[in-house]
């Protein structure tokens, strides 16, 4: 699997933690920026994320900042991105099981750090249930590709 990594300024010592364990989970990643601590506006990292998902050139993307809102919230303005935010090893893998959500985005102020490689763990072990969730997920399709259209 290969993802798209990337954090702003509070998520960045996090964001660099967390690469081991990546490469112990057997996950590529392409790291996006930010290069330090020094602030960056969170939009910016968490578009570069989400245009590599939606375009097909990574598979799911990660997102670590202060509290993880900011940048799902940017995140979701690209069609085809689900950004869900995790605090807990539950909300990672119910966001995948049941929302196909295609971006993690972690937030450093609201969630112990130490929890994070349980978090990311759980994200990445956890896949998209189907059944009666597809229909939800496609719900969420059909409003973008709406909006798209002006209906």
């Amino acid at each position: 699997m290969k993802i798209a990594l990337a954090s702003d300024h509070a998520g960045y010592a996090e964001k660099e933690r967390l690469k081991p364990l990546l490469k112990e989970l057997g996950i590529e990643f392409d790291d996006l920026g930010s290069v330090s601590e020094e602030s960056v506006d969170y939009p910016d990292y968490a578009r570069k994320v989400a245009e590599r998902v939606a375009h097909g050139e990574a598979e799911q993307g990660l997102l670590v900042c202060g509290s993880g809102t900011g940048m799902a919230i940017a995140a979701n303005k690209i069609p085809g991105v689900r950004a869900a935010v995790a605090w807990s090893e539950e909300s990672a893998r119910l966001a995948r099981q049941h929302n196909d959500a295609n971006v993690l985005a972690l937030g450093v102020r609201t969630t112990p750090p130490e929890d994070f490689p349980q978090i990311v763990r759980a994200w990445f072990g956890a896949h998209f249930d189907g059944g009666r969730h597809a229909q939800r997920v496609a719900k969420i399709t059909e409003i973008e590709e709406s909006l798209k259209s002006g209906v």
